[in-house]
């Protein structure tokens, strides 16, 4: 069947949600390590951040695709070599077998391009200082390595050793995995990569850069270039050339989208559903949500973090995920996870204009018990902040 050359806003957004496994039901049991695979065949590579107000980063693309699951999935198959720790999308979990496509970024960063042509080591003997550390100790923390304490104004503060563990991540000289308290562990790259990823071919930098768009544009389904670009973190420059070439393969198309003068790229895969039922919530660091112009133009949906805004100038509160109701972008809320006295608590709940209270907060309402559940927590509790935050106490007393 003839691909379209043109999308409908509705068109583009189911596109946009089937892509990234946000379409599929959720399984009806426990979700496991096979489906954690299949949600990695949708989004490629998860983010990972510190944040633990309600659960780590990472952990919540999976619940938003597979709803209740083993929590320590993620960690396992990281322990067990089938992921490990790289900017993919910022600090990330990619699959081993893709390694050799982020081999140009590590020879950048030997180069001190990027990030690290800003970044001095004062010290730069601490390079091998660490790395005899790592060899001779091996899986440690950066904070095993004691110096005199020299802070950086940037860089959150790292003083030269931990400086000198990130250069040898970013290099591709160590691996890292995350310990129980969320802390690095590093080691040596050829003892956390399986053989046969040592052994695989590097491909060439223009091979490399035309994977992960295609890719990319996989995972998004219809995106514009600037998106694709953002996905695995590629400059202007990496993919001027790339994108008309992958159009020219046949492996991109133009398209346009209702309402957006700019053409956009779909992949020549990608599904074109009739409609997409959704019913979940999405982290701020889910690949949805990851470059905001795309999601207003397709959701006429504005989202910001507010993690860093000083709280009386929050709008929507600190850490606010938006739910996913259908094919729209319905309400947003502000959630935190009260451990000590097990509940979820919802500070603020929003509605978006246009839509139904009623059925929103009974969907919303299910979605955040179902979340409570996971999280082990025994109560939702709902606050008075937002428009949303009446009818979904009701939607839970029922």
């Amino acid at each position: 069947m003839a691909r379209p050359d043109s999308l409908s806003l509705a068109q583009a957004r189911r596109v946009a949600i089937a892509s990234l496994g946000l379409a599929r039901p959720r399984p009806a049991g426990r979700g496991d390590r096979r489906h954690a695979r299949r949600v990695l065949d949708h989004v490629g590579v998860i983010q990972i951040d510190s944040v633990n107000v309600l659960a780590r980063a990472q952990e919540m693309p999976l619940w938003a695709r597979l709803g209740d699951h083993d929590r320590t999935v993620l960690p396992r198959m990281a322990a067990a070599r089938e992921l490990f720790e790289y900017w993919g999308h910022q600090a990330s979990l990619v699959r081993v077998a893709d390694e050799p496509l982020f081999r140009w970024r590590m020879a950048d960063a030997r180069k001190g391009h990027r990030h690290w042509a800003t970044v001095g080591i004062r010290r730069p003997e601490l390079l091998d200082e660490v790395l005899t550390a790592i060899r001779e100790q091996g899986s440690i923390p950066a904070a095993s390595i004691r110096t005199p304490a020299e802070r950086s104004e940037t860089w959150w503060g790292w003083d030269d050793t931990k400086r000198a563990f990130e250069y040898l991540l970013w290099c591709g000289e160590v691996s890292a995995v995350r310990g129980p308290n969320f802390e690095r562990r590093y080691d040596l790259r050829e003892r956390m990569l399986p053989p046969a990823v040592l052994a695989a071919p590097t491909p060439s930098r223009a091979d490399a850069h035309r994977e992960l768009l295609s890719r990319a544009a996989r995972s998004l389904g219809v995106a514009w270039a600037r998106d694709l670009a953002h996905y695995y973190l590629l400059k202007g420059a990496d993919t001027k050339h790339r994108i008309p070439e992958l159009v020219d393969s046949g492996e991109l198309q133009p398209v346009l989208v209702e309402g957006v003068a700019e053409p956009a790229f779909m992949h020549r895969d990608a599904p074109l559903p009739r409609r997409a039922s959704a019913a979940t919530l999405l982290s701020p660091f889910d690949p949805l949500l990851w470059e905001r112009t795309r999601t207003e133009r397709l959701f006429g949906f504005r989202y910001r973090i507010e993690i860093y805004t000083p709280a009386p100038k929050r709008v929507h509160g600190y850490y606010v995920l938006p739910f996913l109701l259908g094919e729209t972008l319905v309400a947003r809320v502000d959630l935190k996870a009260d451990r000590k006295a097990r509940l979820l608590l919802v500070p603020g709940a929003f509605l978006e204009p246009g839509h139904d209270a009623a059925s929103v907060s009974t969907a919303l309402g299910a979605e955040l018990r179902a979340l409570a559940t996971w999280l082990s927590l025994d109560d939702v509790r709902v606050g008075r902040k937002g428009d949303l935050a009446l009818a979904l106490r009701a939607a839970l007393r029922r």
